[in-house]
């Protein structure tokens, strides 16, 4: 029999740091969906908010705040920003290097809707690489790769371990606790920006369980994204060169973004997609991400994984425009969770990351502060288990017997895709909400596989809980017309 003190569930920025606090008396082991590198952590662009030093915090705090539109867990942003610098300074003392000037003094940038230069940045656009290689070296547990997890083994309120699928074969790992850090939900829309294994899959297990979700209406569109390139991952370009002085504009070169708000490019992303969305169906106009009035020689030196990319999609950066189409990016709700990561009303069960809903994002994650949140409460997760005492669990479970996969879950995976991103993206209106959920109930109603049903599961309780918000706010926009 497998069992472990604990087993974390996702390789990202969350779980591997998770995975860095624990005790070296501790026995854990990390599942990753995928080889370990292919997660949103590795994708990250921008960078990792961290309030500039002490001063800085009340104002991070603000930022986030007004950025969450009056739905954010104060404690919870409270709890991350002062937490921020110490995270920040034990990555720096592991050895990690973030960007510094000639004389080795942090360069902070700065992204929509923050009041100051509080970001900082790895590799130039390459945090997240740079980050998610560092803790993978780090890494001190054995790894299970291309292990998806198909259920989490549960007696009464008790979490026992997983069953994973893994080498075409199910297994039953037992754990005295389990931390979900498996991402969030970019698989169930047509147009994403996230890794291919982000889908769902644990929040559909949670809904089975009766665990609560939270706030899953909340998913929020990043404005400029390059949509046109054949994968079904789309070519997020960083928010960071708006932050670095990036325009949006029409064919003509028009900054039409002052039309919605006196931000500009640097008003909330939830504002940003919603201009570009309306912008181009008003006047059937394309819409492009300028950096024309950029240095080549800088551009190349601050982003030069988006010059790369762009160059062998035939783009010459920053001299040509790149046209742009919101795309989904982030799942602002999830997993309900309490500060210290634990699930609530269920022993030994933990959910960090973007998974995770803990309350710090609102209704519109602030830039730059998803990284932030997977450092800070992936740390206070592994604190908690270690000075935790679960008993191991007696009882004895079977594999399951559920179908994984039918013949044409593919056509209907890719159906959904399609049904969010119609109808479920970023304008939302009750009778597209209400085709969605009528949708998605068909097919659960039809003959599927079980991958395919938790990424059903989940995507009705994101239609349900955009049914059940009335009013727009942040990322969660709904019209009557």
């Amino acid at each position: 029999m497998l069992r472990y003190d604990a087993v974390i569930i996702g390789a990202g920025i969350a779980g591997l740091y998770a995975g860095m606090g624990f005790s070296r008396d501790k026995k854990v082991l990390i599942i990753s969906k995928s080889h370990p590198w292919e997660c949103n952590t590795y994708y990250a662009q921008g960078g990792v908010t961290t309030a500039y030093n002490d001063a800085d915090i009340p104002l991070h705090v603000a930022d986030t705040l007004e950025a969450g539109a009056g739905l954010c867990d104060r404690e919870a942003v409270q709890f991350m920003s002062e937490a921020s610098q110490g995270v920040i300074r034990d990555l720096i003392d592991r050895g990690f290097r973030f960007d510094t000037d000639e004389a080795g003094n942090l360069l902070y940038t700065k992204e929509a809707a923050h009041s100051c230069n509080r970001i900082l940045h790895a590799g130039g656009d390459a945090t997240g690489r740079y980050l998610h290689l560092f803790l993978l070296q780090q890494n001190p547990h054995p790894m299970l790769s291309n292990a998806t997890v198909i259920d989490l083994l549960m007696e009464d309120s008790r979490c026992c371990g997983v069953e994973v699928l893994s080498e075409g074969k199910r297994k039953l790992i037992y754990a005295n606790n389990v931390i979900i850090a498996s991402g969030g939900v970019g698989s169930l829309y047509e147009y994403h920006t996230n890794s291919h294994a982000i889908s769902a899959d644990l929040h559909g297990i949670c809904l089975e369980k009766g665990i609560t979700l939270e706030n899953m209406e909340m998913m929020q569109f990043h404005p400029t994204v390059f949509v046109t390139n054949s994968g079904a991952r789309k070519q997020l370009l960083s928010e960071a060169l708006r932050g670095e002085g990036a325009w949006i504009v029409d064919d003509a070169g028009y900054r039409f973004l002052f039309e919605y708000d006196e931000r500009g490019e640097m008003a909330p992303r939830d504002i940003v997609s919603r201009a570009i969305f309306d912008y181009k169906q008003r006047t059937a106009s394309q819409v492009y991400l300028s950096c024309e009035h950029f240095d080549q020689d800088y551009f190349r030196g601050r982003f030069p994984n988006i010059y790369n990319a762009l160059r062998d999609l035939g783009y010459t950066l920053p001299k040509q425009r790149v046209p742009i189409s919101p795309a989904f990016h982030y799942a602002i709700g999830g997993i309900k969770s309490n500060l210290d990561g634990s699930v609530p009303h269920t022993q030994g069960l933990y959910v960090i990351g973007e998974a995770a809903c803990t309350g710090v994002h609102g209704a519109n994650r602030l830039a730059s502060n998803s990284l932030l949140e997977g450092l800070v409460f992936g740390k206070y997760a592994a604190q908690t288990i270690n000075h935790s005492a679960n008993d191991p669990c007696t009882k004895h479970f079977d594999v399951g017997e559920e179908s994984l996969e039918v013949l044409g879950d593919k056509e209907k995976k890719d159906r959904l895709r399609r049904v969010m991103w119609d109808y479920v993206s970023i304008k939302r209106t009750p009778t597209g909400l209400q085709k969605a959920l009528e949708a998605i109930n068909d097919m659960l109603d039809s003959s599927v596989g079980r991958l395919l049903k938790l990424r059903l599961l989940s995507a009705r309780e994101i239609v349900q809980s955009a049914l059940n918000r009335s009013e727009s706010i942040g990322v969660h926009y709904i019209t009557h017309s």
